[in-house]
């Protein structure tokens, strides 16, 4: 156990440097620093217990007692800031270390005034003065770590909508690893929470330290994290620009009374279907709702209430049925029988293999090679 917790470590330490000194490193690489910081000193404070130094050294123990409630907070704030265009902190988040903060203060006199013998006797239970408070920290580590979780994973989801409302492609917008790190923070507390229940509750015994289990994970959390967290760039990266021109839309009802006149939105819509016939803006990869409103000189609003009320999807499902029909009518082209599915897909307006692949399937429900397979021998 030595080296795995020597590896812990020394991961942890190891991405914070170089998420510091990444090249324009961003306020999500700067939190993710931080907190690689707080992870590395957590471990290192229970590898010194588990070496056996608290005994030596009674007055390190208990310093790291309220670190579980900071890695919530943080897990939260950066998937926050990952997700948004306003990069700066303001003091509603700090709101989010109060808990770990409070910890501390009531704390205060076991940190600062009781002497040795007195931390040893705590330690080894023969002074039952903070019994209550460590079963009542239990409790808020696991109510902590799964409620950050799951409004962690709430954000990510209205992220994700409000980007398919917004935008007609995925690259750059990945969430998946997003996601990975949501239910891998989750299942790590939930994990530690069955052996919590089995050894204290149920009076299980296990022949092994079942705190390792938890910062094995913890460690093996941390190196998919940091390895991410360097590997993929802010979200918001290539469309700074467009941060503060993300719509919202509205519920159906709210449609009714958004001053649009029907006659209005059906012309609205008529020169909508023209543009994209004639213009063929979906050829551009990276199109957005707010480029699309600016070619028909209308509000983003009212192209968004158009494509919803007419067509019945959302901004990236629309212009993606246009750009498969772009595709299916390439591909059919004996002009372009030369050219690989790829190769057509991206000069339809498609950015990468994978999103081609995934719309085509959920628009036609073929995979492309099996459309090809059944229709451009028939046209042959």
């Amino acid at each position: 156990m030595n080296t795995v917790f020597t590896i812990g470590i020394f991961l942890c330490f190891f991405f914070q440097f170089l998420l510091l000194t990444k090249k324009k490193a961003t306020t999500p690489d700067r939190i993710l620093a931080v907190w690689m910081f707080i992870f590395g000193i957590h471990i290192f404070s229970y590898y010194l217990h588990w070496l056996g130094y608290w005994e030596v050294y009674p007055h390190l123990s208990g310093i790291h007692h309220p670190f579980p409630l900071l890695h919530g907070p943080f897990l939260y704030l950066y998937i926050l800031f990952s997700v948004r265009g306003d990069q700066h902190f303001n003091w509603q988040n700090y709101i989010h270390f109060v808990p770990a903060l409070l910890f501390y203060v009531y704390m205060i006199p076991f940190l600062f005034f009781y002497t040795e013998d007195q931390k040893l006797m705590v330690n080894h239970g023969e002074i039952d003065d903070y019994s209550g408070f460590i079963t009542f920290s239990i409790f808020a580590f696991i109510t902590s770590a799964v409620c950050y979780a799951v409004a962690s994973y709430r954000l990510l989801y209205r992220y994700e909508y409000l980007s398919k409302q917004n935008f007609a492609y995925t690259e750059s917008i990945d969430l998946n690893w997003l996601k990975v790190v949501i239910w891998g923070m989750g299942m790590t507390f939930v994990i530690a929470t069955v052996f919590i229940i089995l050894e204290t509750g149920l009076g299980v015994s296990f022949n092994f330290n079942t705190d390792l289990v938890f910062f094995v994970l913890i460690i093996a959390f941390i190196f998919y994290l940091g390895y991410s967290g360097i590997r993929y760039k802010n979200i918001f990266a290539d469309n700074l620009d467009l941060n503060h021109r993300i719509y919202e839309p509205r519920a159906t009802r709210e449609y009714e009374r958004s001053g649009l006149k029907p006659e209005v939105a059906s012309r609205y819509h008529q020169n909508l279907l023209e543009l994209m016939k004639t213009s063929k803006p979906h050829l551009e990869p990276k199109l957005t709702l707010s480029n699309l409103a600016d070619e028909l000189e209308i509000s983003v609003n009212h192209l968004s209430q158009v494509i919803n009320q007419y067509e019945g999807k959302n901004f990236f499902d629309f212009v993606n049925s246009f750009r498969v029909e772009e595709f299916k009518k390439r591909a059919l082209d004996p002009a372009n029988q030369n050219y690989s599915i790829l190769a057509i897909a991206l000069d339809s307006g498609f950015n990468s293999k994978s999103s081609f692949n995934q719309v085509f399937k959920k628009i036609t429900g073929k995979t492309p090679s099996q459309y090809m397979s059944e229709s451009v021998p028939a046209i042959e």
